[in-house]
């Protein structure tokens, strides 16, 4: 389904749900993290591998109640400042955690995506994440007798991921730098893909992935809608405003102000665009 992204939020996405915006330094889905903190969604679980400025964001907004992951910081910054107060201070509310591995995070998609209960791997060893993550368990080989460490698998109400290009059936292109885009979408009871562009038909790209349309519920054309972020063929990475982010972000007041004026304020990515000179 080709819709505009409030149209797709507004539809699929509802309060209490779990959400997973995937996206690996590349295709961060910022547009739509945006459109949640306009529609106010609220008492959200998000999950992602590595939380960066888009997470920051939504818990700030006062829409996530809890966050799974395995690593959160603005890349080449420092810390999600955000994120920090929520648990630090509980502001503005309380921010329960569920801290796991890169290697635990992945594996728990890929068990989602496979419609498997659990996944195994090799890890936590000699690490205290088993003493405070419950979603942290053991479990002996059948084979071998190894004991492995088994993690649940994730499986999201709604997977949200900006790619390149659709076409107008639906089916998405995907390539560059990846992280578990297509995993998420697959673990998803819904999804929503933000796409650069929508074109007839999808020209063959080496090392491309295609999500096919029967596996996505929603296509929104936006472009740039990876931004600050960057789309490889796109668009390249705003590294300047990363670094503004870290000032914005430390002062309540200055945060609140920023997102009343270019989020709150704007009825879509596009005037979001020209309200901050993207």
């Amino acid at each position: 389904m080709i819709t505009s992204l409030r149209d797709a939020v507004a539809e699929l996405v509802h309060d209490g749900d779990t959400l997973a915006l995937e996206g690996f330094t590349h295709l961060i889905p910022h547009a739509a993290g945006h459109e949640i903190i306009r529609q106010q969604r609220r008492n959200l679980h998000v999950v992602r591998m590595t939380p960066d400025m888009v997470y920051d964001q939504l818990i700030g907004a006062g829409c996530v109640t809890k966050l799974t992951f395995s690593w959160g910081g603005n890349p080449g910054v420092g810390s999600l400042q955000r994120f920090r107060d929520a648990v630090e201070n509980q502001w503005p509310h309380p921010l329960e955690i569920e801290e796991h591995s890169h290697a635990g995070m992945a594996t728990r998609y890929a068990a989602g995506a496979a419609g498997l209960p659990f996944g195994m791997l090799r890890g936590y060893v000699g690490t205290d994440l088993p003493k405070h993550t419950t979603t942290i368990k053991t479990v002996q080989c059948p084979f071998t007798g190894e004991v492995l460490a088994a993690v649940p698998a994730i499986n999201p109400d709604v997977g949200i991921i900006h790619a390149q290009r659709a076409d107008r059936s639906g089916n998405v292109q995907i390539w560059g730098l990846l992280g578990v885009q297509k995993e998420a979408v697959l673990a998803s009871t819904r999804s929503i893909v933000t796409v650069e562009e929508i074109v007839d038909e999808l020209p063959a790209v080496p090392g491309a992935i295609v999500l096919p349309a029967w596996v996505v519920s929603a296509v929104c054309h936006v472009p740039g809608g990876a931004h600050p972020s960057f789309a490889m063929g796109f668009s390249v990475r705003d590294n300047a405003f990363y670094k503004a982010w870290d000032a914005i972000s430390k002062d309540r007041d200055a945060f609140t102000t920023w997102i009343d004026k270019h989020v709150v304020g704007t009825a879509d990515f596009a005037e979001y665009r020209e309200s901050v000179g993207f």
